[in-house]
């Protein structure tokens, strides 16, 4: 049975979403407005669909799994859950007023709070036993304040350029962090076919994920180092070391973390270490 795939059409998490997909292996392109995409090869039917819609669609059953942001999720109250950490789109929740205005999330009480998700800051106020008049709006919300509407505003805060702009300074601690994430459905059951082809989708995608963090470090190194290198770079087991002509040199391998392999090139090259290569992966499942 072909696995039905919601993916975001628009906004922040579209262009990534399809990236890692394509990154995978799996043909997720859209042609100018198509509204879903077939790849035969991999059996799988891509919907593109509005990012908050979609863990509606999954929870209802009417697709099997999606990508759409943790915070979508939450406020949609749709009957999903995540199934894999995706890394990108990452943001935070955060009320924001005016400079001088409102400060602490206690000052909220009795004020009206201008949001696009209700449904997120209601349960996180529910908790506090603060209460708000809510206003609800679709989209942007940074101008509700200046037009009269709200006397502070709820939204997703990635870099805080838009508040900034629009005068607002945040205040209080998150109300939730968020990032792009898979999602399944809680509420059905797939079966035995769609299970795996869930599995292999979910083993995919994390294999790009890993390759995006690991890279593989090569190099030559003197013997009498060779226990401070390995103590440097011992991958997930242990470092793949191979004899050279020159019985005093061992070549090694092994798996560094890319945001480390600088450092830990300099580190090699202090101990006599040489011929130092990295690469980048295009998958690595661990």
């Amino acid at each position: 049975m072909t696995l039905r795939v919601a993916v975001p059409n628009k906004g922040s998490l579209s262009a990534d979403a399809i990236r890692l997909l394509t990154d995978a292996g799996y043909r997720a392109h859209r042609d100018h407005r198509e509204l879903r995409s077939i790849d035969n090869e991999n059996d799988i039917l891509f919907f593109f669909q509005r990012p908050k819609d979609i863990a509606t669609y999954v929870g209802s059953g009417s697709l099997d799994v999606g990508i759409t942001g943790l915070d979508l999720l939450v406020n949609s109250g749709a009957p999903a859950k995540s199934i894999l950490d995706l890394g990108f789109a990452k943001a935070s929740f955060r009320f924001a007023a005016p400079p001088g205005g409102i400060s602490t999330i206690a000052e909220l009480d009795g004020c009206r709070v201008a949001t696009s998700f209700p449904a997120l800051v209601e349960k996180h106020l529910a908790e506090t036993g603060i209460k708000v008049d809510l206003v609800q709006l679709d989209g942007a919300v940074e101008n509700a304040i200046e037009l009269g509407v709200a006397d502070a505003v709820a939204d997703v805060v990635e870099t805080g350029e838009s508040l900034q702009k629009a005068g607002l300074v945040t205040f209080g601690e998150p109300l939730m962090r968020s990032e792009a994430i898979l999602v399944q459905s809680t509420a059905r059951t797939l079966d035995d076919e769609q299970t795996e082809a869930v599995r292999s989708l979910v083993e995919r995608l994390r294999g790009v994920l890993n390759s995006r963090i690991y890279a593989i470090m090569d190099y030559d190194c003197p013997k009498v180092a060779l226990e401070r290198a390995c103590a440097l770079t011992p991958g997930l087991e242990s470092p793949t070391l191979s004899p050279m002509a020159d019985e005093n040199w061992v070549a090694v391998r092994s798996l560094v973390k890319r945001r480390e392999s600088q450092r830990i090139m300099d580190e090699l090259q202090k101990i006599g270490a040489k011929g130092i290569l990295v690469t980048a992966i295009e998958g690595c499942r661990v």
